[in-house]
């Protein structure tokens, strides 16, 4: 029962912040395009699907998601559990190092979430036909997923240290304009957009459960201060490795063209 009325809490929710989207939807229909809805019953049950699924997705965060990471975050910084795996003393003091496994975690959580995204996978695929192929559709996932994995990595190291965010955020995006002035122009677009698609449905939840459970459990953090900000780097380090992977492939295949042009000359002249 208690399930079934959280259930119904969040659609009467869920339907009051469609409602708006629904009301400027067919309101510039009606009154600005002044044209009928084609295919009013099937917009009509896809509105019907979509309350359905974002409820049944909110109650998933709310009785797994968040729980989940919050729990993960408590077990890996538990301190027995941190002595137990490192090199210090059981009365030492634990220092950054002794942290590696939530690091580790925090990697791996950012690429497995980031692959798994539904909005990354939609943006790669219509990349790869506006491209006509030229941008790989795993090879794009790939990137991103690196930099959300690289990112978060690095956010929780912050959370351990305590070190400020916005030097970390300053230095990362001073990279990120060095990177626009040299990067292909056909990718610097669609690396600024694959920043913004990572922090969707399924890797945000998992994220912000995990920096504030972190931020919680590592003494002298403030949830409200260090519990926030990994969904910053989420969304910046992938603008970096998507740029730098088109940068990579565009010197690989120019150093195979001089390979070949190379080949051509030394052949002898028939």
């Amino acid at each position: 029962m208690e399930l079934l009325s959280s259930l119904l809490a969040i659609t009467l929710s869920t339907i009051k912040d469609v409602i708006p989207i629904a009301v400027i939807i067919f309101g510039f229909q009606i009154f600005v395009i002044r044209r009928p809805i084609h295919n009013l019953r099937r917009v009509l049950t896809g509105f019907v699907y979509v309350i359905i699924g974002l409820a049944l997705f909110l109650l998933g965060l709310e009785k797994a998601l968040f729980p989940i990471g919050r729990l993960m975050a408590e077990q890996l910084t538990n301190p027995d559990f941190l002595r137990e795996w490192s090199t210090s003393g059981p009365n030492d003091v634990l220092r950054w190092q002794d942290y590696y496994w939530v690091y580790i975690f925090a990697f791996a959580i950012g690429a497995s979430t980031t692959i798994a995204e539904p909005s990354l996978i939609a943006v790669a695929i219509k990349a790869n036909e506006v491209s006509g192929g030229t941008i790989s559709v795993w090879g794009l996932r790939l990137a991103v997923a690196l930099g959300v994995a690289i990112g978060i990595s690095l956010g929780t190291w912050r959370i351990v240290t305590g070190y400020p965010i916005h030097w970390f955020i300053i230095s990362g995006y001073v990279v990120v304009v060095l990177q626009t002035l040299k990067a292909p122009k056909m990718i610097v677009p669609l690396a600024y957009d694959s920043g913004g698609v990572t922090t969707s449905t399924v890797t945000v939840p998992l994220v912000a459960a995990l920096g504030l459970g972190l931020a919680e459990t590592v003494p002298g953090r403030s949830a409200l201060i260090d519990g926030f900000g990994l969904i910053a780097f989420a969304s910046l380090f992938p603008i970096i490795t998507v740029m730098g992977y088109a940068q990579l492939t565009g010197w690989l295949a120019d150093r195979e063209k001089r390979k070949q042009q190379q080949a051509e000359e030394s052949l002898p002249q028939s």
